[in-house]
């Protein structure tokens, strides 16, 4: 994976490109990213870049910069923005099978007493990455058939780890230890901070994270931290219709709805001729004028719907709400909506104040938090009726076609 291959993060990448050009390489770096920026592919393409060995051989006493496209040249060598990608360092990067690129992730026992530990499952590893480089955990997890079972990085792994940083490097000059969700690392982790601390020569240990709270501290503290931004709106957007054949149309609405999230930007491209707002009216006048029955109804029909679209759902709602407040803020003329989004944020505003609207948005959020952890559709859609209802009942329209 290569840089060019990351939607935007240009000071990102300029960055990272840096540190290796200046010497100024951590041996041991947290890339920090919400679910969807693409730190993990970043992770990947910077790991092949630290390896290529036509980077390698660059004279980095030199200044370099990435804001010149492709190699930037002067009287002393050529200076590459990317890794070079043909050379054999790349080509087994790109297929995660380079020697001296380890990688640890949650994983899950196959029978009952197994201590799993990554290697166990290299091959759906590379064909997961390859297929999904911005899925999150979930995805992971589901792809390996853990169903309802919790993944986790075992102090077996962590003996591995130790093990694999040991030996001397198979061929190349650095040795590379990609650890994605160390969020997933218990007490065990401690195991490894004398490694961290004290590694052999030439090794890196790269950790891809979302929660920083949620990272043992003793690790935390001995890693450089690297933040990743979200894609911009218009990155989101250009992605979507070259890489996915989006229309305009389509790419425009769904980048605005995901906010920089390009794994929910993909999940709403399945699901983009779904008539969210359809069912998000039919909800709120089932909640402000339907009573229980017309309730009950509606709960039973997104029941059905399965977990991603129950998603993608909730996410539509919170993004019409996001625009309600931006059309009190800002006005309704300076905002670039389809005018059915449009109208529809405005009649929200007529149903709940700002502070109103904050509380429906996080009570969403859950909601979704949820869904993901496979709690009951009827139950969670029935529970979030009633507080939606308890929220709002002071103000009512209804919302008519």
């Amino acid at each position: 994976m290569q840089f060019k291959d990351i939607i935007g993060r240009g000071q990102s990448k300029q960055h990272l490109a840096e540190m290796v050009q200046q010497n100024r390489l951590s041996h041991a770096m947290l890339f920090l990213g919400k679910e969807g920026s693409g730190s993990l592919p970043l992770a990947l393409a910077f790991t092949q870049y630290v390896i290529c060995e036509k980077v390698q051989s660059q004279d980095h006493s030199i200044t370099f910069s990435l804001f010149d496209a492709g190699e930037i040249q002067n009287s002393h060598s050529a200076y590459h923005a990317d890794s070079c990608g043909v050379c054999a360092a790349c080509i087994k990067a790109a297929k995660f099978i380079h020697p001296d690129i380890h990688y640890a992730y949650p994983v899950i026992p196959k029978k009952s007493g197994d201590k799993p530990i990554s290697t166990d499952y290299i091959s759906d590893w590379r064909e997961f990455i390859s297929q999904y480089p911005y899925g999150n955990v979930f995805d992971w997890l589901q792809f390996i058939n853990a169903e309802n079972r919790q993944g986790n990085i075992t102090a077996e792994e962590c003996n591995d780890i130790m093990h694999k940083l040991s030996l001397k490097s198979f061929e190349n000059k650095y040795k590379v230890l990609v650890m994605w969700m160390p969020e997933y690392l218990g007490k065990e982790g401690n195991k490894l901070l004398k490694l961290i601390e004290e590694p052999p020569d030439n090794t890196l240990f790269i950790l891809v994270a979302e929660n920083e709270e949620q990272i043992l501290p003793t690790i935390l503290s001995r890693c450089q931290l690297v933040k990743i931004p979200l894609a911009e709106t218009y990155e989101i957007e250009k992605a979507l219709i070259t890489r996915n054949n989006a229309s305009p149309e389509n790419a425009r609405q769904v980048a605005g709805v995901t906010e920089g999230n390009y794994r929910e930007a993909l999940q709403l491209m399945l699901h983009a001729e779904e008539d969210w707002q359809s069912l998000l009216r039919d909800w709120l006048n089932a909640i402000l004028k339907g009573g229980p029955v017309n309730q009950v109804k509606w709960i039973d029909e997104v029941s059905k719907l399965g977990r991603e679209k129950q998603k993608q759902f909730l996410r539509y709602f919170n993004h019409l709400l996001a625009q309600s407040v931006r059309i009190r803020a800002m006005g309704a003329d300076r905002l670039s909506l389809p005018e059915n989004e449009k109208d529809f944020a405005q009649r929200l505003n007529k149903i709940a104040s700002v502070s109103q609207q904050e509380i429906m948005i996080d009570e969403l959020d859950k909601a979704a938090y949820y869904i993901e952890r496979n709690a009951n559709a009827k139950m969670l859609f029935h529970a979030l009726t009633i507080k939606l209802y308890h929220i709002i009942q002071d103000k009512t329209i209804i919302l008519t076609d």
